[in-house]
C-alpha cells in the first residue's frame, strides 16, 4: 500500500476534476427548472453544514441511477435534481454504476453540493482502495462525507475498530483532507450501530427512519435516534417510503405522508430518496418543499395506518 504522502499525491494528480472547473454554472441559474419555492434546510449536526431536507439517493430497485445500461435516464435525473435545488447526493462504491453516473454531472457543481459515498470494506487497506476508486469514478478529489456502509454485526465492529480496521483509513483520509466528515450506516441491528457511535466520534449516521420503524421491536427511532441526538450527530434518514411498500393499498396515501413522518422525528436532519424517473423526483421535491412538521396526533394516525403492513415493509432489516 502507498504511504500517506504518496497516496495524497496520487489522488490529487489522477482525479480528472480540479477545483478550477467548479463554477462553470451555478445551481441558481442552471436551468429553467429551478423551483419557485425553496426546500427547507437544516444544519447536519456536527458537520455544521446546512443541507436541504431532501437528498438524492443513488441506488434502488427500479431507479436508473445505479444501472450501467441506463446512463441517459440517470443523467437526466441527476441534472433535474440540480435544477430543483437538491444539493445532497448519496452513493456508494457498491452501488453499481451510480458513482460513474454522478461523476458525469456533479463535478461542475462540486463546491455547491454535499457529496457522500460509502465503503463496505472492513479493513484499512481494502477501504483505502475503495476510496481511491470512488474518487476516480466521481471525478472529484475529496468527499464531503465518507461512511462505513451497512454495518450489521458485532463481529464487523470488532474488525472495523481493530489496529488494521477500516476506521484507520477513515481517520487517515480525514487527516489528509480527502474526506471532510465520517459516518456510519446500517439498517439491520440498532445495537450494532449504537456501539459504533459510542466507539468513535462520527459526524453522521444514516439509518432507516420511516412510518413503520416504530412497529418493529428493535426500532431505529427508539434504539439509535436518541443517542445520535444526544451526541449531535447529523442524522440522515433512509428507507423513507420503504421502496414504495408504505404507499401500497392499506398504507399511506402519498409520499407527503411518508416524508412528513420521517422529517418530523426529533433529531432527523434530512433524508435521501432515490427516484425511478424525473417525474417521481419532481413529486419528491414538491413534497419536501411543502413539508410542514406533523404534530403528535398526526404522527400517531400515520403509525396506525401502517400497523398492518410493518412486517412486510421492514424487509430491509434482514439485509446485511
Amino acid at each position: 500500500m502507498k504511504n500517506s504522502k504518496t497516496r495524497r499525491n496520487f489522488l490529487l494528480t489522477t482525479v480528472a476534476m480540479a477545483s478550477g472547473i467548479v463554477g462553470a454554472d451555478t445551481l441558481a441559474n442552471h436551468t429553467s427548472g429551478t423551483p419557485s419555492a425553496i426546500m427547507p434546510e437544516r444544519i447536519l449536526g456536527l458537520t455544521g453544514v446546512k443541507v436541504p431536507i431532501l437528498g438524492l439517493g443513488g441506488a434502488g430497485t427500479n431507479t436508473p441511477l445505479d444501472k450501467s445500461d441506463k446512463e441517459r435516464e440517470a443523467v437526466a435525473i441527476i441534472e433535474k435534481a440540480i435544477a430543483l435545488g437538491i444539493r445532497y447526493f448519496d452513493t456508494a462504491r457498491s452501488y453499481g454504476a451510480s458513482e460513474i453516473h454522478f461523476g458525469k454531472v456533479l463535478p461542475t457543481y462540486r463546491s455547491q453540493i454535499f457529496l457522500t459515498s460509502k465503503t463496505a470494506k472492513r479493513d484499512r487497506d481494502s477501504a483505502w482502495r475503495e476510496l481511491e476508486s470512488s474518487l476516480k469514478r466521481l471525478n472529484t478529489n475529496y468527499l464531503d462525507l465518507w461512511q462505513l456502509h451497512h454495518v450489521s454485526f458485532h463481529e464487523e465492529i470488532e474488525t472495523i475498530f481493530s489496529q488494521s480496521g477500516a476506521i484507520k483509513a477513515l481517520e487517515e483520509a480525514i487527516q489528509q483532507k480527502i474526506v471532510r466528515f465520517a459516518g456510519i450506516t446500517g439498517h439491520r441491528d440498532t445495537k450494532v450501530i449504537a456501539e459504533g457511535i459510542r466507539r468513535f466520534p462520527f459526524h453522521t449516521t444514516l439509518i432507516p427512519i420511516n412510518a413503520v420503524e416504530n412497529h418493529h421491536p428493535d426500532s431505529f427511532i427508539q434504539g439509535v435516534l436518541p443517542l445520535a441526538k444526544q451526541q449531535n450527530l447529523g442524522v440522515i434518514a433512509m428507507k423513507v417510503p420503504a421502496y414504495g411498500k408504505l404507499l401500497q393499498a392499506g398504507g399511506l396515501n402519498n409520499i407527503q405522508q411518508a416524508l412528513g413522518y420521517t422529517l418530523s422525528q426529533s433529531g432527523v436532519h434530512c433524508c435521501i430518496i432515490p427516484a425511478d424517473s424525473v417525474q417521481q423526483l419532481e413529486e419528491n421535491v414538491q413534497a419536501a418543499i411543502s413539508y410542514q412538521p406533523l404534530n403528535i396526533q398526526q404522527l400517531a394516525e400515520i403509525e396506525q395506518r401502517t400497523h398492518n403492513i410493518w412486517q412486510e415493509s421492514t424487509f430491509y432489516r434482514a439485509w446485511s
